[in-house]
């Protein structure tokens, strides 16, 4: 019997007579809730023979019982003018009764293939994956050649150099305004006035210089680091 046993499983069997003499025939099973047997006796024709379908109930298959049904089928010469069929089988002596057995074999032949498919179905995606497997796109970025960087680098530093000029300057403005804010303070002739723009005028130019600087700074280091 081949599975799934989910369902009736239905196998044949075919019954022959080669003798030249009618022969009665009777199927029995060691599990008769198990199967249904049609048909479970008759007669065969001399030369003739006959289909008998056995069929299993649905079961729950546990591949590791092993399998205790048995058939087996029973045939003896009929009498002239039969009538009765039961009266056959009980007058029948032991030595007019000939007997085959069955063993019943329970297969799955869909397991490997089943197997075989889960195998697939695993390695599929290592498959796809293979096959789309490549150069890995780059980022969406800038890229600099080392021309190009150097130069940044250089006037990153040419920058640097001109914010430190610049600060050197503006403190010594710083400290020339001061002095000057003290000559103003102890020449009364002078215009308080004045000396304050003065101030005001040298200390804001060098502070304005120093920030476009830094501006520019930014802007290149921002374009060296993108």
């Amino acid at each position: 019997f081949s599975g799934p046993f989910t369902d009736v499983v239905t196998t044949n069997l075919k019954l022959r007579n080669p003798s030249d003499r009618k022969v009665c025939f009777k199927v029995k099973t060691t599990a008769p809730r198990r199967y249904c047997v049609r048909p479970n006796s008759g007669i065969i024709d001399p030369g003739s023979s006959v289909i008998v379908s056995v069929m299993l109930q649905p079961f729950d298959y546990d591949p590791n019982e092993k399998s205790k049904h048995k058939f087996m089928v029973q045939t003896t010469y009929a009498p002239p003018n039969i009538t009765d069929m039961e009266a056959v089988w009980k007058e029948a002596k032991p030595d007019e009764l000939m007997d085959s057995k069955l063993r019943c074999v329970f297969e799955m032949p869909n397991e490997n293939d089943k197997l075989n498919d889960i195998d697939a179905s695993k390695s599929a995606p290592v498959l796809n994956t293979s096959k789309q497997d490549g150069p890995m796109p780059k980022p969406h970025s800038v890229s600099l050649n080392d021309t190009e960087t150097r130069k940044l680098v250089e006037e990153c530093k040419r920058l640097q150099a001109e914010i430190m000029k610049l600060t050197d300057e503006n403190r010594h403005m710083r400290d020339e305004g001061l002095r000057l804010r003290k000559v103003a303070h102890s020449d009364k002739s002078g215009s308080p006035t004045a000396l304050a723009l003065r101030d005001n005028g040298s200390n804001s130019l060098p502070s304005l210089l120093v920030v476009i600087a830094a501006i520019f700074i930014g802007f290149f280091l921002g374009k060296f680091i993108l």
